[in-house]
């Protein structure tokens, strides 16, 4: 049983967030699941979260950790598998030293903690893509499958989708990632500097005119492949939604 983060000062971030006029949640914990040895995936009732909010693709929410100097900080999670029906869903972490890993290996069904929802959205362009090109990690796995789910959903799901997936361990592989009969994966080793994905993507650089880019990697890597889709493959600025995920080298919380 690990301890509520709804009473701890939140700083100047949180007050920054209320300031915007952010909302608040208390999320409780349902489930724990191990995926593999370096992923799990907790179960969630959201507090009124999508009774408020309407789910869209790639919907996310921050969760308020406390880190090991006992001060609390936030991390952005996509929700999986939302349901609006009864208020609940999935985050997934993938393992490492931090304080959301440390959090998310101790918690048990009954536990709470704090979330604050503020400026998520995302939307499937119109009029429809030809094609999609992504790039993704396991950090980012939830929010690639949702967008898979979205483009499956939309007015023209047979719309082919090359996958740029980065992986850290061989166990990634296993990750249940929800790629359709017309999709190509492309599985990258990352190596030491994580030029690995980088190389990969402007390698294959062709004309995609009239696609779509989707880029959630570490710093480096997503603002590197962003650029490549915007010119190599000519989908132009408006052409790529791009988020770094996560920076590599960060101190530990």
């Amino acid at each position: 049983m690990v301890e509520s983060t709804k009473t701890k000062s939140r700083g100047w971030q949180g007050a920054v967030l209320k300031l915007l006029g952010a909302d608040d949640y208390e999320l409780t914990v349902t489930s724990n699941e191990k995926v593999t040895d370096e992923y799990i995936r907790l179960g969630f009732t959201g507090g009124g979260l999508l009774t408020d909010r309407p789910v869209h693709p790639t919907m996310w929410v921050r969760i308020w950790f406390e880190n090991k100097h006992g001060k609390l900080h936030q991390r952005a999670y996509t929700l999986v598998d939302p349901d609006p029906s009864d208020d609940s869903f999935y985050l997934e972490f993938a393992i490492h030293d931090g304080a959301a890993t440390r959090w998310a290996l101790s918690a048990e069904p009954g536990d709470t903690i704090s979330s604050t929802f503020m400026g998520s959205k995302f939307a499937i362009p119109e009029p429809a893509p030809k094609g999609w090109l992504i790039a993704g990690d396991a950090a980012a796995l939830p929010a690639l499958n949702s967008l898979l789910d979205a483009i499956s959903a939309s007015t023209d799901p047979s719309v082919p989708a090359t996958v740029w997936f980065e992986y850290a361990h061989e166990s990634d592989k296993a990750l249940p990632l929800r790629l359709r009969d017309q999709d190509t994966i492309n599985w990258v080793k990352r190596d030491r500097d994580g030029d690995a994905l980088i190389e990969a993507v402007q390698g294959a650089a062709f004309d995609a005119t009239g696609h779509f880019g989707w880029v959630a990697l570490d710093m480096k890597a997503t603002r590197a492949v962003s650029g490549s889709f915007k010119n190599d493959y000519k989908l132009g600025k408006t052409g790529v939604k791009a988020q770094a995920y996560w920076r590599a080298n960060a101190p530990e919380s």
